[in-house]
């Protein structure tokens, strides 16, 4: 386990709500050996690329995060390093794993690939992720958007409380480390702040 930094996010201004949503919906986040690599490549760049993440899921076939990079810029490029990263390590994956589905998956891949005319043979995910930018002034909004990033698993039926879902930063919101490195968000110390700077 990794342990969070807490409150480094009140001296930011701004972060990104991305959604990374896998071809055809395909539920390919059913086994540890898949939900392993995301986290892997999470934490990787956190701490290699200036990228901070608030708040993460790793669903099925889905995943939900609030991140920020250093240069804002530079958020398109890191998106982009990860999908392509994700995607060679998911595939050899899949190569390797017991999976009944592997045939049924690539070929689903290699059709979604074809559609889009890419010229990788394999498309895992979809292209968009449909980035919204969320201000740190707007404390209502962003921590909205944490609380529906967290209780991602409860509308699934998955667990009854947001912290006992493992590929999720809200067991972090606890106070408790969880499997990626997060910036824990104090809401009530961000609204104090922007109250005394007159922001609020």
């Amino acid at each position: 386990m990794i342990n969070k930094n807490k409150n480094q996010g009140l001296n930011l201004q701004d972060c990104s709500y991305l959604t990374f949503n896998v071809v055809d919906w395909i539920d390919v986040f059913i086994r540890p050996t898949y939900k392993q690599i995301i986290v892997d490549a999470l934490n990787y760049c956190v701490e290699t690329k200036k990228f901070t993440i608030y708040s993460w899921v790793l669903m099925t076939n889905h995943m939900h995060i609030l991140a920020r990079a250093q240069d804002g810029s530079g958020l398109a490029m890191i998106e982009k390093e990860f999908k392509r990263y994700t995607t060679t390590k998911i595939l050899e994956a899949i190569d390797i794993e017991p999976d009944l589905r592997r045939s049924w998956m690539l070929q689903r891949f290699e059709n979604c690939s074809l559609s889009l005319k890419k010229i990788e043979k394999f498309q895992l995910w979809q292209t968009c992720t449909n980035p919204s930018y969320i201000d740190f002034k707007q404390v209502y909004k962003l921590q909205e958007r944490v609380l529906y990033i967290h209780e991602n698993p409860i509308r699934d039926g998955i667990v009854s409380s947001p912290e006992h879902y493992t590929y999720s930063s809200a067991i972090d919101y606890t106070g408790k480390p969880g499997m990626v490195k997060v910036n824990v968000i104090n809401f009530e110390a961000l609204r104090m702040s922007l109250l005394k700077n007159g922001s609020a």
